[in-house]
């Protein structure tokens, strides 16, 4: 069994995947249908640009506003590319923010400086951990500044999450932005100059990212997103009540610092499994030794699952619910594995949007990737990437309600 998933995982590679298509209905977890998340009466679709504030050296960072003109609207940063915001009707058609974050640009420039939570933002070149910060790629060695136990964690210190990246609203009518970024050669220890671009499309139903990038020496590179969800609004207590279903019967066993062994391990029997609609709650409190190497005292989710697929197309990789909102969300992916983060470290953060509160469990994090220490994993999926080559990626969050 192992083998099989192993080689269909392998199979997805780095570059040249076929983006995920857009699911024509949402199922819930009891199998009935969900309609669209959306609220009346319908508007114009379109893009809104505004300036968010300035970075410490001048350089102004701008905010995109999309807007599909059926309730569903998400705010874009310029720095770290950063989704902001993104509001979603709730059964009733209320509104609310579904993502954590700050309102002005210096409650994320504080964050980067101190708890360092990546809210909302793109993480690379190297999202997850890169154990030691230490591969060999072509018989050379490099080193990624250790940020995390020491271990490179998404990209080192200065990774995409701080960046400046330059806009391109689409000019169709479209409620899209396209973001850019040039990494040069040997930023954060990388090789090869890196250019990526990341086109935020808000659809019918929810938000699509898709990502392109292209280098002129051969390299590593895994991309993700770190948007931290609460389908009860941003600021509500905790996800522990959510729901989840995770298309996945394996995860990539993990040390006590988060790093693969190399096992791919069976969530059977585990408070890992996900294959059944299950509350986060229901036993993120057990005593197991997965949960507290996510984390110590309490326990927590921080694993990356190997998520299943059948034929061509990859199905949902996640979905999940909140009950008291109606809320559903379902997360598709061209990407092999999922990362889901019960933001375990947060203990307390004072002044996010509208002055909440956020706290342990308030959030969680839905990381479509490659798996953790590629690079060191030679039986993982490769995330070598050549010149000539390009990396795609695709990833939707869709939105509906159940009544």
């Amino acid at each position: 069994m192992r083998g099989a998933v192993m080689a269909a995982v392998v199979a997805a590679g780095v570059c040249g995947c076929k983006p995920a298509d857009a699911p024509q209905a949402t199922a819930l977890h009891d199998g009935t249908a969900a309609t669209p998340a959306t609220s009346a009466p319908a508007d114009t679709p379109h893009v809104a640009s505004s300036e968010f504030g300035k970075l410490p050296d001048g350089r102004a960072v701008q905010k995109f506003t999309l807007d599909n003109g059926h309730g569903l609207t998400a705010s874009i940063l310029t720095y770290g590319g950063i989704i902001q915001s993104l509001n979603v009707p709730d059964r009733n058609g209320k509104p609310d923010d579904v993502v954590l974050g700050y309102d002005t640009l210096d409650g994320y420039l504080k964050d980067s400086a101190s708890v360092n939570t990546n809210f909302g933002a793109l993480i690379g070149r190297y999202g997850n951990r890169i154990a030691k910060g230490r591969f060999t790629l072509d018989g050379k060695a490099y080193q990624i500044p250790p940020n995390n136990n020491g271990n490179a964690l998404h990209g080192g210190p200065e990774g995409f999450a701080t960046k400046l990246w330059e806009a391109t609203p689409a000019t169709d009518g479209t409620p899209s932005v396209a973001l850019h970024y040039r990494s040069v050669d040997g930023e954060m220890g990388f090789p090869g100059n890196l250019d990526v671009t990341v086109v935020y499309t808000l659809e019918a139903d929810g938000l699509k990212l898709d990502y392109k990038a292209t280098t002129d020496k051969p390299t590593v590179l895994n991309l993700t997103s770190h948007a931290y969800f609460n389908l009860a609004g941003a600021g509500a207590e905790s996800v522990l009540d959510h729901i989840v279903q995770i298309n996945a019967a394996q995860y990539t066993a993990a040390d006590a610092q988060l790093i693969p062994t190399g096992k791919l391990a069976s969530v059977e029997g585990t408070p890992l499994d996900f294959r059944k609609p299950t509350a986060i709650g229901a036993r993120i409190k057990e005593d197991n030794a997965d949960l507290k190497h996510a984390e110590p005292k309490q326990g927590g989710y921080d694993f990356n699952w190997v998520l299943d697929r059948a034929g061509a197309d990859a199905p949902a990789a996640v979905v999940v619910s909140e009950p008291t909102t109606g809320r559903v969300m379902t997360v598709t992916t061209t990407e092999p594995g999922m990362q889901m983060y019960t933001s375990n470290f947060i203990d307390r953060i004072d002044g996010g949007k509208g002055g909440k509160t956020y706290m342990h469990w308030s959030a969680l994090a839905l990381e479509a990737q490659h798996f953790p220490d590629s690079p060191n994993q030679p039986a993982f999926p490769s995330t070598r990437l050549d010149p000539g080559q390009t990396y795609t990626q695709t990833t939707a969050y869709r939105f509906s309600v159940a009544k």
